[in-house]
Order: structure tokens, then sequence, then C-alpha cells
């Protein structure tokens, strides 16, 4: 199959692109047509590897207000109101709703997914739903699955045993809940815990960390100085962070230094951390996300996710990526031309980096031929006129198609 005048990447050299056999076969100016073979002309549109959710949880994904709704707007009143809702999951339930959730998501570009699955059920339920479904839906989305111990690791009962049982049921990353635990001496033993649970077992770990205004919770240090003495580098993802945006500007001088050493990866959840964060502020408010722009600048790994869509967390959501890059640009105070010209690498380049897919992603001769067709000539106008993705293919295969929706005035 052959694609006509891509534009890819932002590139202003319009190019051709030829999928064979589910791969990249050639990518050059002005590709000849072979006979018969089936031809479509982007006509200059925008081309990008797909797009990757780099943080969300599917297991709790459309249950806002089910069975009751968060009111505070608090993270903790959230994990209350899921504690409820936990107590009647089934696997079908579970299926059902994450089904619905995928296809919303591959709708809008989306064709990798690290999911975060609460592991502080005795039954695993959810788990259970979701290691069946990564299989199932191989053929549309990659599902990565991490081992969420949302009520903590020391601080829930049999804690350790459940996360190790899950490793064992086939996860792909172990994560942690640092910030969460009763003590401070139990946030760094879950800290060690998870890590060499994960290096034992060669897995990846995302840890969410430090999500509170609390400029005293420092669990960042740790994930990044046993990051470094383990020599996990950037298999080791630290999520969330917003306590970063409260540390004082003398400790994050200090910190940094470590945290281009250990090599770790940064997620960043604009929409969630800023409905979140802040809840115990009069005024001035905090903005409540993590350092985007200086992480960034010091060469730090950063990718953006979505988190929750329509949860006991957050109340909206669709699974777009798009809202999640424009809000974070505006949070982040990232607004000059070339930072939203390239704010799609939050969102490709930067998550895959995080989800380690290397060769398995990217528009280059001999990978997988996935990509997303948006209805744009550049990244910058996708993003400020929110164009739609109008094709997103995975190998080669078209998943997800949507029409152009022209808006006019008629006067």
């Amino acid at each position: 199959m052959l694609f006509k005048n891509a534009c890819i990447e932002n590139s202003p050299e319009l190019k051709d692109i030829r999928v064979e056999n589910g791969l990249f076969a050639e990518i050059a100016p002005s590709i000849a047509a072979k006979p018969g073979e089936e031809t479509v002309d982007l006509g200059g549109k925008l081309v990008l590897p797909p797009f990757i959710e780099s943080h969300v949880h599917l297991d709790s994904a459309l249950t806002a207000g089910d069975p009751v709704w968060n009111m505070s707007g608090t993270l903790f009143e959230g994990i209350e109101c899921w504690s409820l809702r936990k107590e009647k999951l089934t696997k079908a339930d579970v299926k059902e709703r994450v089904n619905r959730t995928v296809r919303m998501q591959a709708a809008n570009g989306v064709q990798f997914v690290r999911t975060h699955v609460d592991v502080t059920d005795p039954k695993l339920t959810a788990l259970e739903a979701m290691l069946e479904l990564r299989e199932e839906l191989r053929d549309f989305v990659q599902l990565q699955i991490v081992a969420f111990p949302q009520e903590g690791i020391l601080s829930f009962p049999n804690g350790k045993q459940l996360m190790q049982q899950a490793v064992r049921m086939g996860v792909d990353a172990v994560g942690a809940i640092p910030r969460f635990e009763f003590t401070r001496e139990y946030s760094v033993e879950s800290i060690n815990f998870a890590m060499e649970l994960a290096a034992s077992c060669d897995k990846l770990v995302d840890v969410h960390c430090d999500e509170i205004d609390d400029e005293a919770s420092r669990g960042l240090e740790t994930v990044a100085a046993r990051a470094l003495e383990m020599q996990l580098f950037d298999r080791v993802t630290a999520s969330h962070t917003t306590a970063m945006h409260s540390y004082n500007n003398a400790y994050v001088l200090r910190l940094m230094r470590l945290l281009k050493m250990s090599g770790i990866n940064f997620v960043c959840n604009p929409l969630i951390n800023t409905h979140l964060q802040g809840r115990a502020d009069s005024y001035p408010k905090r903005r409540g996300v993590t350092r985007v722009k200086e992480l960034t600048a010091a060469g730090c790994n950063v990718s953006f996710g979505h988190d929750d869509i329509f949860d006991p967390w957050y109340p909206l959501g669709n699974g777009n990526l798009r809202d999640v890059v424009f809000l974070g640009l505006h949070v982040c105070q990232m607004m000059g031309y070339e930072e939203i010209m390239n704010s799609y690498r939050f969102i490709t380049t930067n998550a895959a980096r995080t989800l380690h897919l290397g060769e398995g992603y990217g528009i280059e001769t001999g990978r997988p031929g996935s990509f997303i067709v948006l209805d744009a000539k550049n990244y910058y106008d996708a993003l400020n006129l929110n164009s739609p993705v109008l094709m997103n293919y995975r190998r080669g295969r078209l998943i997800a198609e949507s029409s152009s929706a022209e808006k006019k005035a008629l006067f």
C-alpha cells in the first residue's frame, strides 16, 4: 500500500510511504506506484507515529459516580470512592468498560497504553481481566500492565504478597505509592521492595511518586538513588512527582544532579493534577504539576498521560491525548512556537522511551507500519485547531478512522 504526499513529523518536505507485509518498506519523495498497488494521496496532511498513553488507569475508567461521586475533588476521597466500587468488580464489568475505553483511545490515535491496575484487591479481579485483555486486544493496541498498589504495599494487608502474586501472573511493570504509606519508613521500604522485586523478575518500574502538595514528600530522591545504585536507570519511571512543584529551588538544584545521573523517566498528568492538587490551598493556589520545563531542559525524558478517564479521580475525559498536551503546555508555560510544534513528542517518542518500545516504534523503514494521519499540515495547527485523527493504521491495517468535521460561520 502506498501513501503519497505525507508531512512526516512536521517535515517541510513531503514524502511517500510504502507499507508491505505490515512493515514500512520504503519512505522517500515521489515513490512510483506498483501495478495494482492501492494508493492513498494524503495531500500534505500530518503523519505521526501512533500516540502512546503512558499513564492511565483502565480498570477504573468509566466509573465516575458509581456508587458515589467524589464531592470534594480530592485524591484521597477518590481512593475512598474507588474502594467502594472495587467491592462489586467482576471480570465482565472490567472487560466491558476497558473495551469501550480502548476504542475511544484508538479513535484518537492511540495504539500503545501503559495501564496501572489496582492489586490491593485480594481477588485480583481487575488484574485477571486486564491480563486476558492484553492478549485479546493485541492486534489493535499494545497494553503494558503495571501492578499498582492503590492502598499501599506495607499499609495494606498482605500488600507484599499481592504484589508478588501479580508479578507471577505476568505484569510488565511493578508499581508503588510511597506517599500513601502510613509512615516515612514504610514509604522508603515500599520503594526498596518494589524495585528489588522488579529487578529480580526483570520487570520495569513505575512509581506513583509524591503525588501530593507536601514539599516534605521526597520519595523521588529515593527512587532516583535506587535506580542509580541498582543500575536500573531508564527502566524506572517516576509518575506525577507533583510535590516537586512545591520544593524549594535550593533543594531542586541538588536533586536535579541525581535525577540526571539516574536516567529515570518522568510522566506528567496535567489534566488530573491541575484538578486534584492545591485542594488544601486558599490563595494563592498552586498549579500542582511537576517541573516539566526544567526537567526537559536538563535532558530528562518526560512524557504526558491522561491518568484517569471519567472515574473517581477525574469526572471528565474521552481518551484524547490532544487535551492532555494542550493543557500541559499552558500550565507548564511552554507556549513558544517550537515548544508547541514539537509537543507531540510528549505522547510519541518520549513516551516510547518510557515504555521501552525500542525498534518496535517509529516511522522508519523496517519497523512496524503503524502511524496516524491528522487533518492538519503540522502539529502546531493540529493542536490549535483540535484537528481529528483521520486514520489510525496498525501494521498496515486501518483500525480507526474519522471524517474531517469542517466548521464554518453562515454569515
